[in-house]
C-alpha cells in the first residue's frame, strides 16, 4: 500500500475536483448551460478514473 501522506493527498486532491465537476453541473442547470453542464460530467468522470486508476490492480 502506498504512504499515508500520498493517500490523502491524492484523497484531497480527487474530492476538490469531484466538487469543482459538481459545482458546474448544479451551476449549468441553474443557468440552462448544457455546455457547462457537460464539461461538469467529463470532469466528474475523469476524477472518478484517475481516482481508480491511482488505486491500482491487485498485484500478485
Amino acid at each position: 500500500m502506498r504512504n499515508a501522506a500520498e493517500f490523502v493527498l491524492v484523497l484531497v486532491g480527487v474530492l476538490a475536483v469531484l466538487g469543482l465537476g459538481g459545482a458546474a453541473i448544479v451551476y449549468g442547470g441553474a443557468d440552462d448551460s448544457p455546455g457547462l453542464q457537460g464539461a461538469g460530467v467529463i470532469v466528474v468522470i475523469g476524477a472518478t478514473v484517475t481516482a481508480l486508476r491511482w488505486r491500482g490492480g491487485r498485484h500478485r
